[in-house]
Parts: C-alpha cells; structure tokens; sequence
C-alpha cells in the first residue's frame, strides 16, 4: 500500500491568508486544491512536503462570469463546473470540452481549472513508485542526474499532458497570479517554459487565482480532440487545440493551432496562418495543414505508447478538429 508522507494541514480562507501561511514554511510547502495530481505523487514520494496549504475553502477562487469584457473563470471551479457552465459552453465550447474529456468523472468533480493549468508534468520514468524509480536507478526530474528518455543529463523532457491549456491558448487567455509580490497577469502563451521539471513561470508562492478569456475570442471557430489510451480516464498521448477566424464563405482570416503531450509544454504549430489565410478551409487545406503538424511534430518515449505511432495519430487527430472548425 502506498501511504502519505507526515504533512500539517492548513485550511485558510483568503488568498491574502494562504500566501502568508506558505511564506511561514517557505520551502517546506505546497498549495493544494483538488489534489487530485498532487495526492499521488506524494505518495509516490515525488513531492514530500511538511505542509499543504488547502484553497478549497478561498471564496475568491469561485465563481465564472463575464468581467470587463472577459469571462473570469475562478481557478477553484471544478473541471466539472467548467464543462457544464452555461456561458463557457455558449462562448468557449472548445473549453468545455477540453474540460470534460480531463480524467474521469470523480477527478473532473474534484479537480479545478486552476490546477489542470498547473499540473505537474508526466513520464514514464518519473511518475512511478519510489521502489520502481530507486531499482531502474532515479531520473533527472527526481534525485538523478540523468535523463532516462533521451539518456543524457542537463534537460528533463517529461510532457505536458494537461488539457486545458492548449484551448486557453488559442482563446489569448491570461492567468491571475497573486503572490507576496503583488498581483501579475500573464498570458497562457507565455506561461509554460520548456523545462520539464519546473514547466510554468509561476513561483511557488503565487496562488493561480482565475482564468480571463476576452469575450472577442467567442466569434472564433473552435475545437479540440484528444487521443488517449481508454477514452474514460487517461492522460493524453496528443490534444490538439485550434481556433479560426473565417469569412461568411469559409475563408480564412487567421487560424491557429497548439498540440500537446509531446513536450514539456504546449506547442503552437508553426505558421499556420501564412498558409491558410485566404484560402477556403476544405479539404485541400485541411491535409496541408495535417501534413504541415506531422512534419513539425516528433514525440518522444516519454510516454509509454510507441512514439512513432503517436506521431502517426498528428495529422489524424489535426483533421478531425480541422473538420470540426469547419462544420462549426
């Protein structure tokens, strides 16, 4: 049986509140919300902090309405309350649906937004037992010096596999970050760094506190499929976001794609707007594109599916959301 480590409890009820209680055990803590990702890996002692710092109980990371021409979406909603709100599913569907494919439903119900957009990365020689990492010998990402992926030190390549982020990212959203520094805004874009190991900006004093889409953003076309193993729980092998500006005739003003479970973190597909803009988005250009995503894409054996099949599904999954824009 895997047990948790020794931790202490705090329940506070203001962000103010929770912020100072982690500045107490600098070091010696961590936030929680739904604990959904964080629970497991403690007990896969991966994380063995002295303290969890709860935001559960913070009001001020509830509710999702429209705020200064944006939808504020409180980083404590649950993904459940996420997928089945009235205004995401009317402006943002792609969101919703992003949020109702995460895990299953138990963990949809305790899992919030917030944390989605902050879950930690995966691989396949990272998030097991401490017995199964201690006998293969530790990896980069915890207690070792070497990548056990790319068999070289220096760079963790664990993926992203988190499945809100993607669509956020073609919606221009941007992330509320209080910490004992003040308040910062930081577009979704920007917000996740190339490092497997620490793969946001966010310092670990700061509180995720909401999610904001420009309202503008609900007149693009959108859409969003997943590939996994079991349709009812997995994480993602790929997910790839698009969202599109198109004429009365299907013509193409802008169109943007982001993928991801390939890398440490979401991945915007290269210039796709220099070759769809001015065209019809029919099926010539839903397999230029297709073809365009499979070129740029090469997953790595961070997962344990076969990575050359997973670089085969690209240009698959590439043309169903391509085709759901469309049929939009």
């Amino acid at each position: 049986m895997l047990r948790l480590p020794h931790f202490k409890y705090h329940r506070p009820t203001t962000v103010d509140h929770a912020i100072a209680v982690m500045g107490e055990h600098a070091g010696d803590a961590m936030y929680i919300a739904g604990g959904t990702d964080l629970v497991p890996n403690m007990k896969h002692r991966l994380f063995e902090p002295g303290h969890l710092v709860a935001l559960k109980r913070i009001q001020e990371l509830r509710g999702v309405g429209q705020d200064d021409g944006h939808l504020r979406i409180g980083a404590g909603e649950t993904l459940s309350a996420v997928s089945r709100d009235a205004q995401v599913l009317e402006h943002f569907p792609s969101l919703a649906d992003a949020a109702a494919h995460v895990a299953g439903p138990q963990l949809r119900n305790a899992g919030t937004i917030g944390g989605n957009v902050c879950l930690d990365t995966r691989c396949t020689y990272y998030n097991q037992s401490a017995f199964w990492r201690e006998a293969l010998g530790y990896c980069l990402k915890k207690d070792g010096d070497v990548c056990h992926v790319t068999k070289v030190g220096k760079k963790c390549v664990a993926a992203h596999s988190a499945d809100t982020p993607p669509v956020l990212m073609t919606l221009d959203a941007v992330v509320v970050l209080i910490g004992p520094d003040g308040r910062r805004e930081v577009p979704v874009r920007d917000f996740f760094v190339a490092d497997g190991i620490v793969n946001t900006r966010r310092a670990p004093d700061e509180v995720l506190t909401e999610i904001r889409i420009p309202m503008s953003s609900a007149s693009r076309r959108q859409a969003y499929a997943k590939l996994r193993q079991r349709k009812s729980i997995d994480f993602p092998l790929l997910t790839v976001a698009i969202a599109a500006d198109l004429d009365g005739d299907g013509t193409v003003r802008h169109l943007e794609g982001v993928v991801t479970a390939l890398g440490a973190r979401p991945r915007v597909l290269a210039k796709w707007s220099d070759v769809a803009a001015g065209r019809i988005l029919d099926d010539e250009l839903i397999e230029d594109l297709a073809a365009r995503a499979h070129q740029q894409c090469h997953p790595l054996e961070n997962i344990i599916v076969d990575p050359e099949w997973r670089r085969a599904m690209v240009p698959v999954f590439v043309r169903r959301a391509l085709a759901q824009v469309r049929a939009a």
